[in-house]
C-alpha cells in the first residue's frame, strides 16, 4: 500500500471518528481512485455512504469488499449494520450466520457467542417460528458451532451481568432448557402444518376420505420429524427430573402410536415401530408408572373375551394409579355390579368397592365419556344384557366391532377373544329380543362363535333358543343336553341348560319330557330365591299333561295351579287355566276365563294366545276401543314395526315379519272403522306380508286404498282379492265403487251389473248402480253428448224406482238420488227420447201425485202429463222439487239427512220460480227461503246453504244476498264459488272494485274455475276493454264448466270482432272458426235457442257454409214466430225481421232468388213507418236486397225501382247512401252496357263528389278504371286519397285496399317494377306491416330476386307467431334455394295449415 493510500485512510478514519462522513467518503473515494481493490478504502466508503444516507451504494462497496476479503469481518459487521438499519432481517440473519461462522475459525468464542445471541433474538422477534426452531438448534452440540462455544467458561449464576455472553453460557453448560422450548415449538410447527395443508387439500376433487387424508399429512411430517430424537436427548440427559421424564415418555409414545396408527399395513417399518412402541408400554405398565394413556393402551391392545382376562393385579394397580379417570370409575362399577371376579386360574377373589349410588349408572356415565375405548364398551355391552336391556346391548356391541374394525385397521392385528365377546353378545341380545324376529341375525354370530369356539355354552345354548323357537325339537334338544353336560354342577346356567333340554324332549315324547322336567324341579325345588324358574318347570309340566289330552288335563290344572303358588306373576299359566277354563271345565266358566286371559295379558303382553282371545271376545261386543288397546300392546309386546330396533319405517317394513298377524288385521279394522285410513293401511300391508293368500285382508286394504282416495292401489288390492275368491260379491262391490270413484263409470256399471245378475234386489248394489248413472250423464252432459246423458238421467231414476219397490228401508236415499237425476235431465229444453221421458215421469207421477206435502200447498201441484203435449224441461223440474218434497216426507226419521233434504227442494224450487213469469211467484220464493233457513238452523257451518240463500234473493234483496255470502266465506273463507258469488253480486250492483277483488281472490284460490274469469271478462267490458274481455272469455270457454252462456258471448263477441270493418288482423277463418265449435258445443246444450242459432247462421255465411247458415236462421224464424205468437213481444218482432233480412241474403248467395225476395218482403212488410236508424237500416238493406234479387231473375224495372227506393230510404245519411250508391253502381257495371257503365261511373263520381272520404266508392271507381285500362280514371279516383298524410290515409283505409288496387293496377300493365315500388314504399311506410311484406317478397320472386325476398321475410321470421308464420312459410320455401332447408319449410307450412292447396303446390316445385 502506497503512502498516498494510507494517508487517506488515516484522513478517512479520523473523519469517520468525527462523523465528518462527507470528509470521509471523499478521502476513501480518492484511494479507490488510486488503488480499486484495497478493502479498507472499500469498508470506509460503505461506512460513509451507509451514514449519509446512501444505502444502494454503501451495500454495493460492502459487496465489493466481501468479494476482495470473505474471511474478514470488518466488511460483513458493517453490511450487517446496514440491515439492521433497513430493516432487512432475513438478509441481516444470514449475514450474522456467516459472521458467527468467521469468528468460530479465528476461534473467537466471546464473539461467537454474541452474535449468537444477537442472531437469536433477531429470529425470536422477526423469524418464523421454524426459523427460531433452526436457530435454537445453533445451541446443542450437534452445531457446527459448539466446539467454540463449549471453550467458554461456565456462567456465573451470581452475578450474570458481569458477562455479555450469560444466556450463550447457560445453554451450553444446561441444555435442557434449550431441549424443551425446541419440542414445544416443533410440537406447535407441526401441528400447524397437519392443520393448513388439512384445510388445503380436502377441498380437492377425487382425493381421499378426512381420516386418510390426515393419516397422509401426518405420515409426511412425522417420517422427517425431530422430535423423536429430541425426546431421547431429553430422556438421556442428566439433569432431566423424574416428572419431566415422564411427562416425555408419554409424548414419545402418543407419536409413535400417531405414527404406528398412520402407517399403511404395507409398510415393513409399521411391525418395526408397533414393536418399539408395544416395549415402551409394556415397559410402563410393569414398572407401574402412572400414565393413564399407556395404561389404557395396554389393555385396549389385550386380546381377552373377558374383563377378568387382562389380570385382577393389573387391574387393581391401574384404579390405585388412577382412581378419578373415566375408565377407573367403569371398572369400579363393574366390579361393585359383579360383586366378584374371577381370576385366570378359577380361584374367587372378594372385590370390595365403596360406590355412591348405584353401579350400573356409574357405568352409563361413564361410558358416555369412553365411547371409543373398546374395554368400555366390553363393560357396557356385558351389564347391558345382564339387566336384559338387549336393544342398548345390541347398539353397544355393535359400536365394539367397529372399533375392532378400525383397530385390526390401523394396528394390522387381530382381536379374535375380543370380537368373540361381542359375538357372544350381539347373539344373546338377539335371540332374546322379541323372539324369533332377530333369529337369522343372531344364527349368523352364533354360527362364527361355534367355529371359533365349539364348546361354548353361551353358543350352544343361544343356537339352542334359535331352533326351539323354530319348533326343530331335537336339534335344540341336542344342544342344550351338550351345553348342560359342560356345567353340570352349575346351578344357574346349568339348570337353564337341563330344563330347556327336558321341554324340548317333552315337545318330543311326553312321557320321557315329563320326567326331565320332574327331574329339573327337584334340582331346583331346594334353592332359594328360583321362584320364577319353579313356576316355569311346573307349568311346563302342566303343559305336557294338557297335551296328553284325556283326563291328564285335570293334572294339567293341577299343575298350573302349583305353578302360580310358587309366582302369582308367571303369564302363561293363568293363559292355560283360561283355555281350561273355556273349553275343559264343566260347565264352561267364560267369565272366569276371561278373567284369567285379562290377568295374563296384563302380565305380559306376549301372550298372544290370552291376547287373541280377548280381542275376539271384545270384537263380538264391538267394544273397539278396547280391541284396539288389545292389539297395540300385543303389536309392542312383540317389539311393534321395528322389532325393538329404532329403524326408519320402510327399512323395518322390509325386514321383520309380524308373529302376530291376527293384532295388526285387527288393529287394521279398528282404524278403518275411525277412519285413519293411513294407519289401517299400513296395518293390513304388515298383515299380508305374513300370508300374501289373505284374501279378507286383501278386501279389507283396497278398501282403506279406497277411502283413503287411492283408487289405482285400491283396484290393484281389490283385484288381489277378487282372484283369491271370485264368488266374493262384497269384493266385485268394493271394485265397483273405486271404478265409480275413480270416474271409471262404465267398468262401474259393469261390476254392479255382474252383482246384480246373482242378486236382483241388493239395496245397496241398486243405489249404487243409480249413483253411477247419475255421474255418468253428469260427465256426458258436460262433454256434450246430451242425447247419452239424456238416457243414463232415465236409467238413473228407473233402477231408483226399482230400488224403491224392492227396499223401502232406502227409500229416503233412493229419492234423493232419483230427484237428484230429474233435476239435472231439467237442463235439457230438448229430448232426444221424449218417449222414454214420458214414460219415466209418468211413473213418479203415479208414486207421488197423491203424496204432495203441506209444504208446497198452494205453490203447484204435480199432475199426470197430457198425452197431447209435448214433455218440457220444465215438467221434469216440477217432478223433481215434488220427488225432493216427497223424499222429506219418506225421510223425516233421519235428522242427519233432514238440512240436506230441505237444501235440495229450496234449490229446485228457486230453479222453477225463474222460468215462471215474474209476479207471479212471491210465494214459491217465500216458500224456498223457508227450506233454506230451516236447513241453516240445523246445519250453520254449510257453506252450500249459505251460497243457496245468497243466490235465492240476488237481484231483489242484494243486502241479504250479500250477508249470506259473507257468511259463507266466513265459515270457508277458500271457498271459491263464494267468492265468485259476491263477485258476481257486486258486478250487477255496479261496484266495479268490490267485484274485482272478489274475482282475483276466487282466481288465486282456483284457477281453473270458470265462472271467475267470466266475472274479470264482464268487468272488462264494463271498463269498455272489449280486448280484454275477448281474451278472458277465449280462456273461460277452453276450460271443462258448464257455462253455455259464456259459449255464447264468445262467439257474439268473435262475431263482431270479424264485422268491424276498421280491424285489421289474423284471416276472418282463423277468428271465426273457434266460435264456430264453440257454438256447436253450446247447441247440445241448448239446442231451441233462437239468439243462439241466429248466430251460428251469420257466423256459418262468413265461413261460406250457406247452406248451413240458412238451415240454423231458419230454425231461428221457426223459435221466433211460436214466441211472438206467445207474447206477441215487440223486441221478438225485431229479432225476426233481422232475422228475415239475414236468411234472404244468405239465399241469394245460394242463388235462392225467390226465396230470398219473399224474404225481403216480409221484412219490409214487419218493418215499421219511423224514422228509428236501426229500422232505416233493416229497410235500406232489404230494399237493395229485392233490388238485388229482382236484378238476378232479369226484372231490371223491378230492381231499378227496388234501388231508387233504397237510396230515397238512405235520405241524407251519408253512409247508408254512400254504400247504397256503390252497391247501385256494381249492380249497374254487371249489366255490361256502355250506358249503365258510364252511368255507373257517373254516379261514384257524384258520390266522391259529395263524400270524398268514401273509401268504398273511390276503390270501387278505381276499379273500374283498371278494368277498363283507364289511367285518368284510375288517377282521378285515388288522387284525393293518395294526397293525404299517411296516418289520415291509414285511418279512412285500414285494410290498405289502395295500395292493393295501384300494385293490381300496375300489374295489369305488365309493369312489375312500378307495382314493386310501390308495394316497396308501403311497407317502409309500415314496416310491421306482415301482409304487406309478403306482397312485396312475392314480387320479388317474380322477378326472380329471391335473394332479396329471402331477406324481406328473414327479418321479421325471429319474432312471428304461429299465426303469421303459416302464411310465410310457403314464400320462405320458395324464396331459398332449393336445398334441405326449404323443403323442411315447406312441409312445416303444410304441417301447420294442411288445407291450403298453395302450401303442396311449393312442396311439389320445391321438390321438383
Amino acid at each position: 500500500m502506497s503512502s498516498f493510500a494510507k494517508s487517506k485512510l488515516k484522513a478517512a478514519r479520523d473523519a469517520i471518528g468525527k462523523k465528518k462522513y462527507e470528509q470521509a467518503r471523499e478521502a476513501a473515494a480518492q484511494v479507490l481512485d488510486y488503488e480499486p481493490d484495497n478493502y479498507t478504502a472499500h469498508v470506509f466508503l460503505g461506512l460513509a455512504l451507509l451514514e449519509l444516507g446512501q444505502h444502494v451504494k454503501s451495500e454495493q462497496l460492502y459487496r465489493k469488499a466481501i468479494e476482495l476479503k470473505d474471511d474478514q469481518v470488518l466488511a460483513w459487521q458493517g453490511i450487517a449494520k446496514l440491515y439492521e438499519q433497513t430493516h432487512r432481517w432475513n438478509d441481516l440473519a444470514d449475514t450474522l450466520e456467516h459472521i458467527m461462522q468467521i469468528f468460530a475459525k479465528n476461534d473467537d468464542a466471546t464473539k461467537c457467542a454474541e452474535t449468537l445471541q444477537k442472531f437469536i433474538d433477531i429470529r425470536r422477534q422477526h423469524g418464523t417460528r421454524r426459523e427460531i426452531i433452526q436457530a435454537l438448534f445453533l445451541y446443542l452440540p450437534d452445531s457446527s458451532l459448539y466446539p467454540v462455544l463449549s471453550t467458554l467458561p461456565p456462567p456465573d449464576a451470581t452475578n450474570p451481568t458481569s458477562t455479555s455472553i450469560f444466556p450463550t453460557q447457560s445453554a451450553i453448560y444446561n441444555s435442557l432448557v434449550v431441549y424443551e422450548e425446541l419440542i414445544s415449538l416443533t410440537e406447535r410447527e407441526e401441528e400447524m402444518f397437519i392443520k393448513s395443508e388439512f384445510d388445503k387439500r380436502r377441498t380437492r376433487l377425487g382425493g381421499p376420505k378426512p381420516e386418510q387424508l390426515r393419516k397422509d399429512i401426518g405420515i409426511e411430517v412425522w417420517y422427517s420429524s425431530k422430535l423423536p430424537v429430541l425426546y431421547n436427548d431429553i430422556l438421556n440427559h442428566p439433569s432431566t427430573s423424574d416428572e419431566l421424564r415422564r411427562a416425555t415418555e408419554s409424548k414419545l409414545i402418543r407419536y409413535k402410536q400417531q405414527l404406528f396408527l398412520a402407517l399403511p399395513s404395507t409398510d415393513p417399518e409399521k411391525r418395526q415401530v408397533g414393536m418399539q412402541l408395544d416395549e415402551m408400554v409394556h415397559g410402563i405398565v410393569t414398572i407401574g408408572i402412572p400414565d393413564e394413556f399407556a395404561w389404557c393402551m395396554w389393555f385396549e391392545g389385550r386380546d381377552s373375551d373377558t374383563v377378568e382376562g387382562l389380570g385382577l393385579a393389573y387391574l387393581k394397580q391401574f384404579l390405585e394409579l388412577f382412581p378419578t379417570s373415566p375408565l377407573a370409575l367403569m371398572l369400579t362399577g363393574y366390579f361393585a355390579y359383579s360383586g366378584a371376579a374371577h381370576g385366570e386360574d378359577g380361584s374367587t377373589e372378594e372385590l370390595t368397592f365403596t360406590v355412591d349410588g348405584d353401579p350400573y349408572d356409574i357405568i352409563l356415565g361413564a361410558f358416555a365419556v369412553l365411547p371409543d375405548s373398546l374395554l368400555a364398551n366390553m363393560i357396557t355391552a356385558r351389564v347391558h344384557l345382564q339387566e336384559v336391556e338387549y336393544t342398548d346391548a345390541i347398539k353397544v356391541a355393535e359400536s365394539g366391532l367397529e372399533l375392532i374394525r378400525r383397530y385390526e385397521s390401523n394396528t394390522a392385528r387381530e382381536l379374535r377373544e375380543v370380537r368373540k365377546a361381542f359375538h357372544i353378545i350381539l347373539a344373546t341380545s338377539f335371540v332374546h329380543l322379541f323372539p324369533p324376529k332377530h333369529h337369522p341375525r343372531a344364527l349368523y354370530f352364533l354360527n362364527d362363535v361355534l367355529k371359533q369356539d365349539p364348546t361354548n355354552v353361551d353358543g350352544l345354548m343361544g343356537k339352542g333358543y334359535v331352533f326351539q323357537y323354530a319348533e326343530k325339537w331335537e336339534e335344540a334338544e341336542v344342544l342344550f343336553a351338550q351345553a348342560a353336560e359342560q356345567l353340570s354342577d352349575d346351578m344357574d346356567k346349568g339348570v337353564e341348560a337341563k330344563e330347556e333340554a327336558a321341554w324340548c324332549l317333552s315337545r318330543i315324547h311326553a312321557d320321557a319330557g315329563v320326567d326331565a322336567l320332574k327331574e329339573v324341579f327337584e334340582t331346583l325345588k331346594d334353592i332359594v330365591g328360583r321362584d320364577i324358574d319353579k313356576a316355569r318347570c311346573l307349568w311346563r309340566i302342566g303343559r305336557c299333561y294338557w297335551d296328553l289330552g284325556g283326563n291328564s288335563r285335570e293334572d294339567a290344572f293341577k299343575y298350573f295351579i302349583t305353578s302360580l303358588k310358587h309366582n302369582r306373576e308367571y303369564a302363561p299359566a293363568y293363559t292355560s287355566l283360561g283355555i281350561y277354563y273355556s273349553e275343559h271345565a264343566s260347565p264352561s266358566d267364560p267369565t272366569r276365563a276371561s278373567k284369567c286371559f285379562q290377568k295374563a295379558f296384563e302380565l305380559d303382553a306376549r301372550e298372544a294366545e290370552a291376547a287373541r282371545r280377548l280381542a275376539e271376545g271384545f270384537a263380538d261386543e264391538r267394544e273397539w276401543d278396547l280391541v284396539e288397546v288389545v292389539a297395540r300392546r300385543t303389536i309392542d309386546g312383540e317389539g311393534g314395526m321395528g322389532a325393538g330396533m329404532e329403524e326408519g319405517d320402510g327399512a323395518v317394513s322390509a325386514k321383520y315379519l309380524p308373529t302376530n298377524t291376527w293384532a295388526w288385521k285387527a288393529l287394521g279394522v279398528v282404524e278403518l272403522i275411525r277412519r285413519n285410513y293411513a294407519e289401517s293401511i299400513k296395518a293390513f300391508q304388515v298383515t299380508l306380508r305374513v300370508d300374501v293368500d289373505d284374501q279378507l285382508s286383501w278386501l279389507r286394504l283396497g278398501e282403506a286404498y279406497s277411502k283413503a282416495g287411492r283408487h289405482v292401489a285400491a283396484l290393484r288390492a281389490l283385484g288381489r282379492a277378487h282372484e283369491l275368491q271370485p264368488d266374493d260379491w262384497m269384493c266385485t262391490y268394493f271394485i265397483g265403487e273405486v271404478q265409480r270413484q275413480a270416474g271409471r263409470l262404465a267398468e262401474a256399471l259393469g261390476s254392479f251389473q255382474s252383482i246384480l245378475d246373482v242378486r236382483p234386489t241388493e239395496a245397496g248394489v241398486l243405489l249404487s248402480v243409480a249413483q253411477t248413472h247419475l255421474d255418468l250423464a253428469r260427465h256426458e252432459r258436460l262433454t256434450g253428448f246430451v242425447a247419452r246423458a239424456e238416457q243414463s238421467f232415465i236409467s238413473c231414476v228407473d233402477v231408483m224406482l226399482v230400488a224403491i219397490r224392492e227396499s223401502p228401508g232406502y227409500r229416503g236415499v233412493a229419492w234423493k238420488i232419483a230427484a237428484d237425476a230429474l233435476f239435472e235431465l231439467s237442463v235439457i229444453s230438448v229430448f232426444a227420447d221424449e218417449n222414454n221421458v214420458r214414460a219415466t215421469l209418468t211413473v213418479v207421477c203415479e208414486l207421488i201425485q197423491d203424496q204432495s206435502s203441506a209444504r208446497l200447498a198452494g205453490l203447484f201441484k204435480f199432475t199426470a202429463l197430457s198425452p197431447d203435449d209435448p214433455v218440457t224441461g220444465l215438467n221434469t223440474l216440477e217432478a223433481a222439487v215434488a220427488a225432493y218434497d216427497y223424499r222429506i216426507t219418506v225421510g223425516s226419521s233421519s235428522e242427519a239427512a233432514l238440512p240436506s233434504s230441505f237444501y235440495d227442494l229450496a234449490v229446485a224450487l228457486h230453479e222453477w220460480i225463474l222460468k215462471q213469469p215474474s209476479g207471479t211467484t212471491r210465494q214459491a220464493s217465500e216458500a224456498a227461503n223457508s227450506f233454506l233457513i230451516q236447513a241453516l238452523q240445523k246445519e250453520p257451518g254449510n257453506v252450500r246453504f249459505w251460497v243457496a240463500l245468497g243466490d235465492l234473493h240476488f237481484t231483489q234483496k242484494p243486502k241479504l244476498s250479500q250477508h249470506a255470502y259473507i257468511k259463507a266465506i266466513e265459515v270457508d273463507n277458500k271457498n271459491v264459488v263464494a267468492w265468485t258469488k259476491i263477485g258476481l253480486l257486486y258486478l250487477y250492483h255496479n261496484d266495479i272494485a268490490l267485484a274485482t277483488q272478489a274475482f282475483t281472490k276466487a282466481q288465486t284460490l282456483d284457477p281453473d274455475h270458470t265462472l271467475a274469469w267470466i266475472g274479470q271478462a264482464l268487468i272488462a267490458t264494463a271498463n269498455g276493454h272489449e280486448a280484454d274481455a275477448r281474451a278472458l272469455l277465449e280462456h273461460a270457454v277452453s276450460m271443462t264448466a258448464d257455462v253455455p252462456m259464456a259459449d255464447l258471448q264468445f262467439a257474439l263477441r268473435a262475431l263482431a270482432a270479424v264485422n268491424d270493418s276498421n280491424t285489421v288482423c289474423a284471416p276472418t277463418i282463423d277468428r271465426i272458426l273457434p266460435a264456430f265449435f264453440i257454438l256447436g258445443r253450446y247447441f247440445q246444450r241448448c239446442p231451441a235457442d233462437a239468439c243462439g242459432l241466429h248466430i251460428f247462421g251469420l257466423i256459418c255465411e262468413h265461413l261460406g257454409k250457406l247452406e248451413q247458415g240458412v238451415e240454423y236462421i231458419s230454425r231461428a224464424i221457426t223459435l221466433l214466430e211460436a214466441a211472438y205468437e206467445e207474447k206477441e213481444d215487440p223486441m221478438v218482432e225485431r229479432q225476426f225481421v233481422i232475422a228475415h233480412t239475414n236468411i234472404a241474403r244468405l239465399r241469394l248467395g245460394l242463388q235462392d232468388y225467390e226465396g230470398s225476395l219473399a224474404s225481403f218482403e216480409i221484412a219490409l212488410g214487419l218493418l215499421p213507418e219511423d224514422a228509428e236508424r236501426e229500422s232505416q237500416i233493416l229497410r235500406v238493406q232489404a230494399q237493395y236486397g229485392s233490388g238485388l234479387a229482382s236484378f238476378k231473375m232479369g226484372d231490371l224495372q223491378a230492381a231499378m225501382t227496388a234501388f231508387q227506393a233504397a237510396l230515397e230510404s238512405a235520405a241524407d245519411d251519408r253512409v247508408l247512401r254512400g254504400q247504397v250508391t256503390v252497391l247501385l253502381a256494381q249492380t249497374m257495371w254487371a249489366i255490361r252496357t256502355p250506358e249503365f257503365r258510364e252511368s255507373a261511373k257517373g254516379l261514384l263520381l257524384d258520390c266522391i263528389t259529395s263524400d270524398p272520404e268514401n273509401l268504398m266508392a273511390i276503390n270501387t271507381l278505381a276499379g273500374m278504371g283498371i278494368l277498363t285500362e283507364d289511367d285518368g280514371l284510375v288517377d282521378a279516383a285515388l288522387s284525393e286519397i293518395l294526397s293525404l298524410p299517411v296516418e289520415q290515409r291509414h285511418e279512412l283505409d285500414p285494410r290498405r285496399d289502395v295500395t292493393y288496387l295501384l300494385v293490381q293496377h300496375y300489374l295489369g300493365l305488365s309493369d312489375s317494377d312500378r307495382a314493386t315500388k310501390i308495394a316497396q314504399k308501403a311497407l317502409h311506410v309500415e314496416p310491421s306491416n306482415l301482409q304487406m311484406r309478403q306482397e312485396v317478397a312475392s314480387l320479388l320472386l317474380k322477378q326472380g330476386e329471391r335473394d332479396a325476398a329471402s331477406a324481406i321475410l328473414a327479418s321479421v321470421a325471429p319474432n312471428q307467431n304461429i299465426a303469421e308464420e303459416k302464411t310465410t312459410l310457403a314464400l320462405s320455401a320458395l324464396a331459398q334455394p332449393i336445398c334441405i332447408q326449404s323443403q323442411r319449410r315447406a312441409q312445416k307450412a303444410i304441417m301447420l295449415e294442411p288445407g291450403r292447396l298453395q302450401n303442396w303446390q311449393t312442396l311439389a316445385y320445391v321438390r321438383a
